[in-house]
């Protein structure tokens, strides 16, 4: 029992440390985040505060950070400006439409949950999640460049880009060297706080989290509690025309979060080798936007870096989340000037360790090695990723994969022909029936030069799709017109059964009694014994 509350109290430390670490981290992503959606800097705070908390308390998977997301930000820039362009200068009502958005889109997450819709991230290919995760690494990457630039978008020079990289590098040789020396501190803390010293300490001229809002049009960090928005109700008509405005925006940014969280979801399952629940997951980050967007939060969904920062960290569980939304909270309440003081270079860093550490460098290595279908599947996932947003490129990514699969399996459809002694024509059918492989199939069969008997056995062969019993009741009509008389034999009961509904003459033409061992078991698995004791040798 010691044992027991021994090693929570150890998990709840680390929870507790790297969660702090994550809420760092989160203040500039928040706030980056808001800024390219067009809205103040507090709006992408309280969707990081908010969304993080629910989905910690409620989601399918714990130790899993989420927050507002560029994927997402980049979606809502045009929803936010045409809803602007709807209402008087200095209105401000793209805002409010963004909130009815984020709660029309939560609502279409949770929907989701309840359909168990989030049980299909499993179909997604490995070769998809590779390029998944090295696109991601470069778009972290390269969202980091960004903030070696000055406010007007110009790159630093001179001093202060040396003094730049000088404590980029020194965060991350903290972060690589400090795990050699001892594991019971949190690297990116540790790391964040010694270069945080130095430049306030050494009174360094450097861009701070406080100059970064600043730059980008903001007030400063500090701001009060989350306020329930009333106005949405007065502002938003509930009409069609506000459905047919906010609705494509609304699937969209929910099919985007879902696909990110789940990924992720996925990923951090594999780094931790445990089983999350992508439905429960689903309902979560639903129901975290639905509260954000009454809340005045600009939605969100899980964030890789971040989670990733975390279970780097050593958090597992769902304290750690919850300690990193209650801390960015603490930070905009009551120590925003504090946090303002933290350089941008400290952040970079840790963010950079982050890149190295989710980009799979094993990929180079084994794109030889694998298909080449793979190989163009990875890298396409990748360049996508990059070039347009994550959805895009899984689904893209899905769909390449489907048809290679689709094409591959649509030439192993195979007919062996043989003779019985009464001179029927046996057509032995092996491999999957299916709309790619209809017309290998059809090209098996010699209509007008068969003999009058033929038979078709699909033992061996199973008929997938409409497509297939569509071609059989094709080729059943072909011999009839030659005059000649077909019968099919092994067919499933789903298959025959719906062919039947078709026609009710396939009752002549299907045989029903059969004398083969190998269909009866596969139709019946009750007919395999259970153990060994059952066979009889």
């Amino acid at each position: 029992m010691t044992a027991f509350f021994r090693k929570r109290a150890k998990n709840a430390k680390n929870d507790i440390l790297s969660g702090l670490t994550v809420a760092l981290a989160l203040v500039p992503e928040a706030v980056a985040f808001a800024f390219v959606a067009g809205v103040d800097p507090l709006v992408g705070l309280y969707a990081a505060f908010m969304v993080g908390l629910i989905t910690s308390v409620f989601g399918g998977r714990p130790g899993m950070i989420s927050g507002a997301t560029g994927a997402l930000a980049v979606v809502m820039v045009s929803l936010v400006a045409e809803g602007n362009a709807m209402g008087e200068v200095g209105e401000n009502l793209g805002l409010y439409y963004l909130f009815a958005t984020v709660i029309l889109m939560g609502i279409i997450q949770v929907l989701a949950g309840v359909l168990k819709l989030g049980k299909f991230v499993r179909l997604i290919p490995h070769p998809v999640m590779m390029g998944f995760v090295n696109g991601l690494a470069i778009v972290i990457f390269l969202s980091q460049l960004n903030l070696f630039k000055d406010a007007s978008g110009n790159w630093f020079t001179g001093l202060q880009m040396w003094v730049m990289l000088a404590l980029v590098a020194l965060t991350m040789a903290i972060m690589f060297f400090l795990p050699k020396l001892t594991k019971k501190l949190p690297e990116a803390l540790i790391a964040i706080l010694v270069v945080s010293a130095i430049v306030i300490f050494g009174k360094l001229d450097v861009a701070t989290v406080g100059s970064f809002i600043r730059d980008g049009g903001g007030e400063g960090l500090k701001g009060g509690l989350p306020q329930f928005q009333t106005d949405i109700f007065s502002k938003v008509p509930f009409n069609w025309q506000t459905i047919k405005f906010i609705g494509p925006y609304a699937v969209i940014l929910a099919a985007i979060g879902l696909i990110e969280s789940l990924m992720t979801l996925n990923l951090v399952d594999e780094i931790t080798e445990t089983r999350g629940n992508t439905n429960r997951e689903c309902m979560a980050q639903g129901g975290a936007n639905i509260v954000t967007g009454f809340f005045g939060g600009m939605g969100g969904c899980a964030m890789i870096g971040q989670s990733l920062i975390n279970i780097k960290g050593g958090g597992r569980g769902r304290l750690s989340g919850i300690v990193a939304a209650v801390a960015l909270l603490f930070f905009i309440l009551f120590a925003s000037s504090l946090i303002e003081q933290v350089p941008i270079a400290a952040l970079v860093g840790v963010m950079f360790m982050v890149v190295i550490g989710t980009f799979a460098w094993s990929s180079f290595r084994i794109l030889r090695k694998i298909p080449l279908t793979d190989a163009i599947v990875l890298i396409a996932v990748s360049l996508i990723t990059v070039w347009k947003d994550l959805a895009i490129a899984v689904i893209a990514g899905v769909i390449i994969s489907a048809l290679v699969f689709s094409w591959e399996n649509a030439k192993r459809i195979r007919a062996r022909k043989r003779m019985k002694d009464d001179g029927t024509k046996i057509y032995e059918i092996w491999g999957p029936l299916f709309f790619g492989s209809i017309k290998a199939f059809n090209d098996k069969f010699d209509v007008k030069n068969d003999p009058d008997n033929v038979e078709i056995d699909f033992v061996e062969s199973r008929v997938s799709d409409h497509s297939a019993l569509e071609a059989i009741f094709n080729l059943v009509e072909k011999y009839e017109a030659a005059g000649k008389t077909i019968k099919l034999k092994h067919l499933s009961e789903d298959c025959k059964v719906l062919l039947y509904k078709a026609n009710p003459k396939f009752r002549e033409v299907i045989i029903e009694d059969i004398d083969d061992p190998r269909y009866h078991l596969a139709e019946n698995p009750e007919a395999f014994p259970k153990s060994l004791s059952e066979y009889k040798l």
